[in-house]
């Protein structure tokens, strides 16, 4: 972290006078943080330029704010408008992600600074959690004016002096002080704080450590010296832990009185009681089982006790969050979210439910039955039921007990058994994706931070199930389009019998460029074609289309033939993938196969008495690559029993493994199966290969035997 310049580093217009409008509208409005932040002239990012009441420690996250993102201060600016966030359950419904960020009772509003039709950046302010949910007139009118102000001194200014350079730290701006004390006040001062059982220490705006008791430098384990002038976790990484991160986070923002416990590396437990103001924190420094005492004054004004249950519901929250960024279907994001929910937040049941065709579906469940959901399932939107009101107001809802929901919702019956309530709607976007409903069986009374935290993890689920329903829907897509394309049955040929399996890949969409094909072409030949077109998309399925249809057309010419003419059609397409092909002519009157490949593994030979080979072929070019490329044909026997094995590279690929180990192995796999079933067989090879979940790539197989 870079270090806090005195007075700050960020030149700016009129620095001297935008000072004094900040702390003027502090003063006036109250607010415990002032952060003017500054619009970029070459890109669409706010930077921020001077920071009152905050440390830059917490700031720096938010030092350039892009404007498209999704948060108070961008919205403002790109909408010109102010925005107002009264309490935690607002700024989670709003901006889930920043409420899961700083998860903290605080009041915020952002406003943009304007002179005519002219946006030069904006203005933030935070206030302590004991605000009314309300802005009051007087507030309304002192962040206008500051921001007229503020408009007017830009808008004179030269644009070198609206610039904030990237990387640099924002000006800083002091507090005011509380009052000015002599030296001999100060003197007393100290002696009263050194008088103190216990220790105390004070820490200015930005975390430094100004003052320290003797006791309390003991009690830490460092000189005063060492502690002075220094932030705590600069001086003892001990304390640089999350939950002392988090109190001390939670003071600064919220102005309340909290505490947590930390250990030494003595293993002696310290006990830290934080009392924050404008001017910094006064911290209380006590051994742990001091701090249990239940006859002060060992603590004057005593800070409420640790919350044990909320780290572990952040943490568990953190996990989720990474958890839905990996999710894809529905029923994953299902999965995901019961397993950590329930445990973090201590519910007895889940549900989640989907808008579908003006219905509300339940869409998973966990903790509850099968047919308690069918009871629930497919409520109209316009039933009076919890679940469709937080859907169709955007508001959560939260049910201590049976009473109060029955007060809300008369038509309600009491089916679950549960106590109490937490009904969240899922929206994203600004758009209804949903709702989910949390269920204790026990009382439960869902305390102002956990109603804020849910809220802001119900935006993030909303978003997750989003996408997972856009992903099943290209997935349904994908497989249809993949199935249309692949030959729906194989042509019966006398004197051949035949068997061929495709699995999509077990990751993305579940669509690639494999392809197969068995064409009848007399009463004597026919002809087998394999091969695998660059990517795993629409255009890979696509052009994989394109090349069976070029296969088909001129099918019956010689091998070599067939393969040179597909080429040009690809070059003339110029589709940017590459394909790979084999393509065999049988003839089933003379017991032959003429074969030719391009940049396609390899076909096995498997002989009647059970023993295989790899095939020699001579490659060609990949198609699409050179339209003059040539592809020489190979002719073989193929007596009765014979067998030709033909495979995308799928089958045989593995992290690790070299292909042409690969290959032999899958012939050594084929040489000692059961072929007394060519189905059965063609099961084995691909179990064999590994569960469908493993494949990174598409399966085609194509077996061919001769009768």
């Amino acid at each position: 972290m870079p270090d806090v310049p005195s007075a700050g580093s960020a030149a700016g217009p009129g620095p001297q006078t935008m000072e004094r409008i900040v702390l003027d509208l502090a003063a006036e409005s109250g607010a415990s943080v002032v952060a003017v932040y500054l619009l970029s002239p070459d890109e669409p990012v706010l930077h921020l330029a001077l920071l009152s009441g905050m440390s830059w420690r917490i700031a720096v996250p938010w030092a350039r704010v892009a404007l498209k993102k999704s948060t108070p201060m961008a919205d403002a600016v790109r909408e010109r408008r102010l925005v107002w966030l009264g309490s935690e359950e607002e700024r989670a419904r709003a901006y889930p992600e920043l409420a899961l960020v700083l998860p903290h009772p605080f009041a915020l509003a952002a406003a943009p600074i304007t002179a005519g039709p002219s946006v030069w950046g904006g203005l933030v302010l935070h206030w302590p959690a004991s605000h009314p949910p309300t802005l009051s007139p007087q507030e309304r009118s002192a962040i206008r004016d500051a921001c007229d102000r503020l408009g007017a001194i830009l808008r004179q200014a030269p644009e070198n002096d609206r610039r904030v350079p990237p990387g640099t730290v924002p000006r800083i701006l002091p507090p005011r002080p509380v009052r000015t004390a002599g030296d001999d006040e100060a003197q007393a001062a100290v002696g009263f704080a050194e008088r103190l059982p216990g220790g105390c220490c004070g820490l200015d705006v930005d975390g430094r450590i100004t003052f320290v008791t003797t006791a309390a430098a003991e009690l830490l384990g460092a000189g005063v010296s060492e502690l002075l002038g220094a932030t705590p976790w600069e001086a003892l990484p001990w304390l640089d832990t999350p939950v002392a991160e988090d109190r001390y986070r939670s003071a600064a923002l919220s102005r309340r009185p909290t505490s947590f416990t930390g250990r030494r590396p003595s293993g002696h437990w310290l006990s830290f009681h934080l009392y924050p103001d404008a001017t910094g924190i006064s911290v209380r420094v006590v051994p742990a089982e001091a701090s249990h005492m239940s006859a002060p004054p060992l603590l004057v004004r005593p800070a409420p006790p640790a919350e044990r249950g909320r780290s572990t519901a952040l943490y568990a929250l953190t996990h989720l969050a990474v958890a839905l960024t990996e999710a894809v279907g529905v029923s994953d994001v299902v999965d995901r979210v019961a397993d950590q929910v329930l445990a973090a937040f201590g519910a007895h049941a889940l549900a989640l439910m989907t808008v579908q065709e003006g219905r509300l579906r339940i869409i998973g469940h966990r903790g509850y039955s099968a047919d308690l959901m069918a009871r629930f399932d497919a409520f109209p939107l316009t039933s009076d039921t919890p679940a469709v009101h937080v859907l169709t107001t955007g508001r959560p809802c939260f049910f201590v007990d049976f009473a109060e929901l029955k007060r809300a919702h008369p038509p309600a019956v009491h089916q679950d058994g549960m106590a109490s309530w937490a009904f969240l709607p899922l929206i994203t976007t600004g758009r209804p994706v949903g709702s989910m409903v949390l269920a204790y069986d026990r009382p439960h009374s869902f305390p102002p931070q956990e109603r804020a935290v849910l809220t802001a993890l119900a935006g993030l689920i909303a978003q997750a199930l989003d996408r997972a329903h856009l992903y099943d829907a290209e997935h349904h897509l994908a497989r249809d389009l993949q199935a249309g394309l692949l030959p729906h049955a194989l042509p019966r040929v006398p004197g051949l019998e035949v068997a061929a399996r495709y699995l999509p890949a077990g990751r993305g969409t579940g669509i690639g460029g494999d392809f197969y094909d068995f064409i009848r072409l007399d009463e004597n030949t026919a002809a087998a074609a394999i091969g695998d077109v660059q990517g795993h998309n629409v255009q890979a399925a696509t052009l994989m289309g394109q090349v069976r249809t070029a296969v088909h057309a001129t099918a019956g010419a010689p091998p070599g033939e067939v393969l040179a003419r597909t080429n040009r059609l690809l070059t003339d397409l110029d589709p940017g993938l590459f394909t790979s092909c084999t393509y065999i002519a049988l003839d089933t009157a003379r017991h032959r196969a003429r074969l030719a490949t391009a940049g396609h593994p390899p076909p096995l030979l498997r002989h009647p008495d059970g023993r295989t080979e790899v095939l020699p072929l001579t490659p060609g070019l990949l198609l699409g690559i050179d339209p003059t490329a040539e592809y020489p044909t190979t002719e073989i026997s193929l007596p009765r029993g014979a067998l030709l094995a033909l495979y995308t590279d799928g089958l045989v690929e593995a992290p690790g493994v070299d292909l042409d180990d690969a290959i032999h192995r899958l012939a050594g796999a084929l040489a000692r199966a059961d072929a007394t079933s060519l189905e059965d067989l063609a099961d084995h090879l691909v179990e064999d290969s590994g569960p469908p979940a493993s494949h990174s790539d598409d399966i085609a197989l194509l077996l061919v035997r001769s009768l």
